[in-house]
């Protein structure tokens, strides 16, 4: 497929955290995917606005138009369309996709990550934030989202939540276990070998 760009895939260690994000499932949520509708979004840092872009819908795209410059290079205009292809949803209505526009690839994907232009996080080899993140730490995030999903907050040391009205039993039962199994892997290794050597020498003094 054809698509904006040179062709060539960047080579990155970032994650998508690293990077700007437009994600079409909120252009949806916020009702700009109509014919003709002309709109904008920034990105903000400590409160601060730090970059900014121009849109345009129409039926089976959108156009974008910003600016950007590499380090402290010169300033580049940019303007080009990104396709959006809809699909069909299970009970009704559809669900839009971008269409990578970076040349060569065209993927369908929810989410474009912006360098020099807007490309999927494939063509800029963007990992996942919890890829990068030791085994620990992702045990910690998941043992943490299922205490907020049931009503709690992401404090380890806080009483497990009560089941949430409206939830079956066995659910609760089912995501505490797997809150639990989560935080027993939580430990970081360094951790763990310090309670193993302690209690080796309490074994030792008795």
């Amino acid at each position: 497929m054809g698509g904006y760009g040179s062709g060539s895939r960047f080579n990155s260690n970032s994650t998508t955290c690293d990077y700007r994000s437009m994600d079409i499932r909120h252009w949806q949520r916020e009702g700009v995917l109509k014919l003709g509708c002309s709109f904008s979004f920034t990105w903000s840092r400590n409160g601060e606005v730090v970059a900014s872009i121009q849109a345009l819908s129409e039926c089976d795209r959108a156009w974008l138009s910003y600016r950007h410059r590499s380090y402290d290079g010169p300033w580049k205009d940019e303007r080009y369309p990104v396709a959006i292809e809809r699909t069909p949803c299970h009970y009704g209505g559809s669900r839009p996709w971008f269409r990578c526009p970076a040349s060569g690839c065209g993927r369908r994907v929810a989410i474009l990550y912006g360098g020099g232009i807007f490309a999927c996080r494939h063509c800029y080899k963007l990992a996942y934030q919890s890829q990068r993140d030791a085994p620990h730490g992702r045990a910690l995030n998941r043992a943490q989202s299922i205490r907020v999903k049931l009503g709690g907050t992401a404090n380890m040391f806080e009483a497990f939540p009560e089941k949430p009205k409206g939830m079956h039993w066995r659910t609760y039962e089912r995501l505490r276990m797997k809150a639990d199994e989560a935080a027993d892997r939580s430990y970081p290794p360094w951790l763990l070998r310090l309670l193993l050597r302690g209690a080796q020498g309490r074994g030792a003094a008795k």
